[in-house]
């Protein structure tokens, strides 16, 4: 099953993608699954009909993990 992340890449905006695993520490590339901007239009240095890239980590600066639909939503209640 593959999990949405928010993929901030150097020296770009923040893109939203799939993965089918979390990388590993051993890793040196990762491969995403239907890049798109948050608004979800097309990636403007990726051609329209991309599929999956494949980015090397050392360009990564982080990875945003999105709560999944499956995931129970969890109140949390503040006292003031």
């Amino acid at each position: 099953m593959a999990t949405t992340v928010i993929v901030h890449v150097m020296g770009e905006d923040p893109f939203v993608a799939e993965m089918e695993e979390i990388p590993q520490p051993s890793d040196q590339s990762i491969t995403l699954l239907n890049p798109r901007r948050r608004d979800n239009k097309p990636l403007h240095y990726l051609e329209r009909d991309t599929l999956s890239v494949i980015f090397p980590l050392h360009r990564i600066n982080f990875i945003e993990i999105t709560p999944s639909q499956e995931t129970e939503e969890v109140d949390l209640f503040f006292r003031a």
